[in-house]
């Protein structure tokens, strides 16, 4: 059976707004606007990413502003004054950049956006130069794959293999994303094998597996 997962390079972006270091704050925020993005790397050199400036770093300045005189001080003691008075990239990026490489899986880059809390990943490659960048949205893209080319990949990667021999008594339908097998098969073992893997085909929204043993051949 030869499935290839999706990689990230598969649905980054690789037209990417970056930011040098002597970036000034007005200079980012009119990027982020003008490019509808909510983060940009920080690069340096021939494209090496050191850090990520984010509206979360942008937003201390503001909310300083918002602040009476009686809680600047309460927010000096915090530290929070310290992006409130920066006017450079290299001071307001976050560093080290969390970056993931253009051969990671698309579960994996997933991963590292729910445990970081983030939403775009600089994708770099083994130097760590900028090749492009990851969304949470990029990684939805797989859930646009047409439904026959979903069945296709199924029922060749999943059925034919599993069932060489009562494979076509199998059908598999996918509509909005959800496959539905139907047939009858000769080992019930592999039944639920034959759901995990159509399940774990990309852009497989569901499985619905009403597969059941061959009374005869």
């Amino acid at each position: 059976m030869t499935s290839t997962p999706y990689t990230v390079k598969d649905v980054m972006t690789t037209n990417v707004v970056a930011v040098t270091l002597t970036a000034q704050f007005k200079e980012i925020a009119t990027a982020m606007e003008r490019w509808k993005v909510t983060a940009v790397p920080v690069i340096e050199g021939e494209g090496h990413v050191i850090g990520v400036v984010s509206e979360a770093d942008l937003l201390p300045k503001e909310e300083f502003h918002a602040h009476h005189p009686g809680m600047i001080e309460q927010m000096r003691r915090l530290g929070d004054t310290a992006k409130a008075g920066s006017l450079r990239a290299e001071q307001l990026m976050t560093t080290p950049a969390v970056t993931v490489h253009p051969d990671a899986t698309l579960p994996q880059a997933a991963r590292i956006m729910a445990d970081r809390h983030i939403k775009r990943l600089p994708v770099v490659d083994a130097d760590g130069t900028l090749k492009g960048i990851v969304s949470r949205a990029d990684l939805l893209k797989v859930f646009l794959r047409p439904d026959d080319e979903l069945a296709e990949e199924i029922r060749r990667n999943v059925v034919n293999h599993l069932f060489p021999v009562s494979h076509g008594r199998v059908k598999v339908a996918v509509t909005q994303g959800v496959a539905t097998l139907t047939g009858h098969v000769r080992d019930g073992n592999l039944i639920p094998v034959a759901a995990r893997l159509a399940r774990a085909v990309e852009g497989v929204v569901d499985v619905r597996c009403q597969l059941d043993t061959a009374t005869s051949e």
